[in-house]
């Protein structure tokens, strides 16, 4: 399980959002992927229906492990409410009415890994019950808990590129939308007000426990994405509450790490003498040089922004979304992009050519969509990765890029030559990111906790 949803949601929600109970706190949810895709096919009505099914045990039909409800996460993941190791969110639905938040309160599903893919295909999303590695039964063994390991069954808002899970371990509760807690999900909604003030001991009045460890107190393991100087000889990371690192020649003109933000930092683009933020809502942040022409920030989006980028003369930048929309301001003019297509994956970012006239995006399959001047010299779309793809860097003469997963694996097309990755190499913190310099051939990427791997590049510094 990637734990980079885990900690980012977990530090920068924990420490922004306000609610009452720790159900209403945020949920710390972990996906696990595999690059395929399937058209799911889901089961009508209600989230579940309540039956007399008790998970193998010898309980009353009167009981709660007997109702046809999954356990809460916190029952079985030593009271942390989020996905445990092994599992990956296969979908979610709303409740309205709970006591235990301000607006709706949310279920994100915990479907285990599937081990083997006996039983998936032609739709069907389910591996056969020897593959996921759970059993069938009452969370801790008690009648009075619900079942965990049960209930082949899946929303499928959440992580469409698993083509396969298997049953439902634990589900995670919130009173923030899945869709701003990871990428991995989207917005159509699926709603069963039944279940809005659902509760179990494990979660009444007790105060939210830490996150996951986190080596790095200064990032606090949010970071978000790099940009490199305009000259290259230095780098710049910021994290999702606003913070700003530079290192070698790379200037502090300020941050948002003060503020109190509306949504999270998602992304971060360089230019002589300054630098932008972009926040999931659109919402662009100019310091130094940087000028202001403009942000989607107080303008309904269908998707959340994924990244940005600056062109070639700094009067203007573009913005991505992650269904693929693009959005253009100053002099960066708009060569099209995949808003209003169908995806087989969402977008995580984006890169522009030499020239200012065209961009690349990137998916999180590995999908690679060329607009304006850009060629397409090749992806991963279609191909089975290890890790998702995070980010894109285009080579110098605009002939090539590279793409970068979470667990530092490097792909190189065109004129990209391939000088190392961290595929293959335990990670403290998932990769998130990675940039080029302009005028070079190598490449830094940056990891969740702000490590920096410098390859055919100097190491300027990091904070982790």
């Amino acid at each position: 399980m990637s734990p980079t949803l885990v900690d980012r949601a977990a530090g920068f929600l924990e420490s922004r959002f306000s609610r009452r109970s720790f159900l209403g706190r945020s949920a710390m949810v972990g996906s696990a992927l595999a690059a395929t895709g399937t058209d799911f096919v889901l089961t009508p009505g209600t989230a579940y229906s309540a039956i007399c099914s008790c998970a193998n045990a010898a309980c009353s039909c009167t009981s709660r492990c007997c109702s046809g409800f999954s356990t809460f996460c916190c029952s079985v993941n030593g009271g942390y409410n989020y996905c445990p190791s092994g599992t990956t969110i296969g979908g979610w639905w709303r409740a309205t009415g709970s006591v235990f938040c301000d607006g709706p309160r949310y279920y994100l599903d915990c479907n285990a890994d599937c081990r083997c893919v006996t039983g998936c295909g032609s739709g069907f999303p389910f591996c056969d019950t020897g593959c996921d590695g759970v059993a069938c039964g009452c969370a801790n063994g008690s009648c009075d808990n619900w079942a965990t390991g049960c209930f082949q069954f899946r929303y499928g808002q959440c992580n469409q590129e698993v083509a396969c899970l298997g049953r439902i371990v634990c589900r995670v509760v919130s009173c923030i939308p899945p869709w701003e807690i990871t990428g991995t999900c989207t917005t159509t909604n699926a709603q069963d007000d039944f279940t809005a003030n659902m509760n179990v001991p494990c979660n009444t009045g007790a105060p939210a426990p830490p996150p996951p460890p986190c080596g790095s107190p200064t990032t606090d393991c949010q970071v978000v994405g790099m940009a490199t100087t305009a000259d290259g000889g230095g780098y710049l990371i910021v994290t999702a509450f606003g913070r700003v690192f530079v290192y070698g020649d790379a200037h502090d003109d300020g941050d948002m790490s003060s503020a109190v933000l509306d949504k999270p930092i998602v992304g971060i683009a360089a230019l002589t003498g300054g630098y932008y933020f972009v926040a999931s809502d659109g919402g662009i942040f100019a310091f130094g040089a940087a000028p202001f022409y403009g942000s989607m920030g107080g303008h309904p989006l269908h998707e959340p922004m994924v990244g940005m980028a600056v062109t070639p003369t700094g009067q203007g930048y573009w913005t991505v979304a992650r269904d693929g929309g693009i959005f253009a301001f100053g002099d960066a003019q708009f060569y099209g992009s995949m808003g209003g297509q169908t995806l087989n994956a969402p977008m995580v970012g984006m890169a522009p050519t030499p020239t200012g006239h065209g961009y690349w995006t990137v998916a999180r399959d590995g999908g690679i969509f060329a607009f304006g001047d850009a060629q397409f010299y090749g992806s991963m779309g279609g191909q089975t990765l290890n890790a998702p793809m995070v980010g894109v860097a285009p080579t110098p003469t605009g002939q090539g890029y590279w793409t970068v997963a979470s667990d530092g694996g490097i792909f190189a097309f065109g004129d990209a030559p391939f000088d190392g990755s961290m595929g293959g190499t335990r990670l403290q913190r998932p990769v998130v990111g990675m940039a080029s310099p302009p005028k070079s051939q190598g490449y830094w990427l940056v990891a969740e906790d702000g490590g920096i791997f410098s390859f055919d590049e100097p190491f300027y510094g990091s904070p982790a």
